[in-house]
C-alpha cells in the first residue's frame, strides 16, 4: 500500500508590513519539502532583490501578454504594478505531489481561492497599526506617500481576514513560524484530504 495524492496549496497574504515575507522565508528555511512559486511583476526590483528568486521583473506589455495567453493562475493591479502567479509552474509541482507557497497579496489570494477551493489560506495580521506603521518606516523602500498609501490600504485589506481558512498575528517571527508549519501538518492530516491508492502490494 502506497499512500499518494496531489501537494498542498499554501496561500500567505496580509497588509504590507505584517511580515508574511519573513514568516516564509523561515518555513522555507525549515522545511525543504515546500516549494516557494515566484511571482511575477512589473514594479522595479528593491535592493538586494534578485529576478527569478525573489521575483520575475518584467515589463508591462510582456505581462499583458501572459494574462492574454492564460499564463497566470491570478494576478492583480497592487500600488499601480501588475503582479501574478505563473500557472505551470504550482500546477506541475501540486501534481507530482509537491507541496506549493504563494505568498500574494490578498486580491490575488481571493482570485485563486475561486480556482483551488483545496487551497490552504493563512492570512498574517500584526501585533497593532501602530506597529504595522512603523514596519514599513523601517524598511526604508518607499516614500511618504507610498507609506501613507500602503497603511491605508492595510486598513481596507483587514476586512478581508474572514474570507481566510487562518489567522496569524505575528508578534514573535518564530512563533508565528511555527504557527504556520503547525497549520500545513494539520490539514495533511484532515479526513477530507485523505486518499489512498493501492500500488501493488
Amino acid at each position: 500500500m502506497k499512500m499518494a495524492g496531489k501537494g498542498l496549496l499554501v496561500v500567505v497574504s496580509g497588509p504590507s508590513g505584517a511580515g508574511k515575507g519573513t514568516i516564509c522565508k523561515n518555513l522555507l528555511d525549515i522545511n525543504k519539502d515546500i516549494v516557494a512559486s515566484v511571482s511575477a511583476t512589473t514594479r522595479m526590483p528593491r535592493e538586494g532583490e534578485l529576478n527569478g528568486k525573489n521575483y520575475f521583473f518584467v515589463s508591462r506589455d510582456k505581462f499583458e501578454q501572459m494574462i492574454a495567453d492564460d499564463d497566470f493562475i491570478e494576478y492583480a493591479v497592487v500600488y499601480d504594478n501588475y503582479y501574478g502567479t505563473p500557472r505551470r509552474f504550482v500546477e506541475e509541482n501540486l501534481e507530482n505531489g509537491k507541496d506549493v507557497l504563494l505568498e500574494i497579496d490578498i486580491q490575488g489570494a481571493l482570485q485563486v481561492k475561486d480556482r483551488y477551493r483545496e487551497g490552504v489560506f493563512v492570512f498574517i495580521l500584526p501585533p497593532s497599526m501602530e506597529e504595522l506603521k512603523n514596519r514599513i518606516i523601517k524598511r526604508g523602500t518607499e516614500s511618504e506617500r507610498e507609506i501613507l498609501k500602503r497603511f491605508e490600504a492595510a486598513y481596507k485589506e483587514i476586512n478581508f481576514v474572514s474570507r481566510y481558512n487562518y489567522f496569524i498575528i505575528n508578534d514573535k517571527v518564530d512563533e508565528a513560524t511555527e504557527k504556520l508549519r503547525s497549520i500545513i501538518i494539520a490539514e495533511k492530516c484532515r479526513v477530507d484530504r485523505f486518499k489512498m491508492q493501492f500500488i501493488g502490494e
